[in-house]
């Protein structure tokens, strides 16, 4: 087995290749479902169907949002097409379906890629993580707001009608005028499809299905991207000892989904090869760990050991790991 550390993302530069006919393909058979069970929906919730029959294709339809938000990520990253200018347009389209503004996030989650497991640039696109030392030092109220916010009710069940809905309606005074206009773009263009739903389906309809869709699908994304990065064996370190390759495999997990699921989130369970080599469409992600032994050798993550990950909280730098709060004297 070659040395994670010596892992080059050249050799798995031949699969962050856009495919034209897999990129159509997936929207076909992401955004036509996805239309056609808001129609079903609206159907139900207007005939006033009771909740359990509503329920199951809610669930469905939440995770063909999930799925939407990979091809956004993609579209961010320039991966999903060939052209730059075909991911800017389908970015702001699905950016408009998962309440996201583009170029916004765009920026923020390739600082995400840049900083990840280093302890000295936290605070950009990732969930935010205090040493054991700083939550310590920290004041009753920050370490209340902490706990808050790293709390699974919190950060799963409230913090997708935080995020999506409220938080990136705004710009921050980091942002530059191409992120600021995505933000007022994305804001215009969410206003218009409310009022386009308010004068069709009528604003109460319109809410009683966006509203779970957005807890559901916003719940299962948060938490996706939380194991990702918060697991038992995860890479965290100072600036003057982080390596980035290892930091990309050792500091992502690989989350092995059942089937359905691996396809509801377009595989990006397979984040370390993601973080090897971020222009890897999703549609080509199982492709290349198939046909690349070296990165079959990470240890998968399942359902319940994610689930698992929820009681990390601090990273202790003695130990080399996260820990939870029980663990502080």
């Amino acid at each position: 087995m070659p040395s994670q550390r010596q892992f080059s993302p050249l050799a798995i530069a031949d699969y962050a290749r856009p495919n034209l006919r897999s990129a159509i393909l997936q929207l076909l058979n992401t955004l036509v479902p996805y239309a056609g069970l808001w129609v079903v929906l609206v159907l139900l919730v207007r005939n006033g169907y009771p909740f359990w029959v509503i329920l199951p294709p809610m669930i469905v339809t939440a995770g063909f949002l999930v799925r939407i938000f990979i091809i956004f990520h993609d579209c961010c990253h320039g991966s999903f097409f060939s052209s730059r200018r075909a991911n800017r347009i389908l970015g702001y389209v699905t950016g408009l379906l998962t309440f996201t503004p583009f170029e916004q996030w765009r920026r923020s989650h390739a600082r995400h890629h840049d900083t990840v497991g280093n302890l000295d640039r936290r605070g950009t696109g990732d969930v935010w993580t205090l040493t054991v030392e700083e939550y310590r030092a920290s004041t009753t109220r920050k370490r209340f707001l902490y706990r808050l916010i790293r709390n699974p009710v919190i950060l799963l069940g409230f913090g997708p009608l935080v995020l999506f809905p409220i938080v990136y309606r705004f710009y921050d005074k980091q942002d530059g005028r191409r992120e600021r206009i995505s933000v007022v773009v994305t804001d215009l263009l969410i206003a218009g499809a409310v009022t386009l739903a308010a004068l069709t389906i009528g604003i109460r309809t319109f809410a009683l299905i966006q509203i779970p869709l957005s807890l559901l699908a916003g719940g299962m994304g948060i938490w996706l991207f939380y194991v990702q990065h918060q697991f038992e064996g995860v890479y965290w370190a100072r600036q003057e000892k982080w390596e980035p390759t290892k930091a990309a495999l050792d500091g992502s997990s690989y989350l092995k989904l059942p089937m359905v699921l691996q396809w509801f989130t377009g595989h990006i369970g397979l984040h370390h090869i993601h973080h090897i080599q971020q222009r890897i469409p999703n549609y080509r992600l199982q492709h290349c760990f198939d046909a690349t032994p070296a990165l079959q050798t990470i240890a998968p993550m399942t359902i319940w050991k994610g689930l698992k990950c929820l009681k990390l909280k601090l990273w202790d730098e003695e130990k080399g790991m996260l820990v939870g709060y029980p663990l502080l004297k």
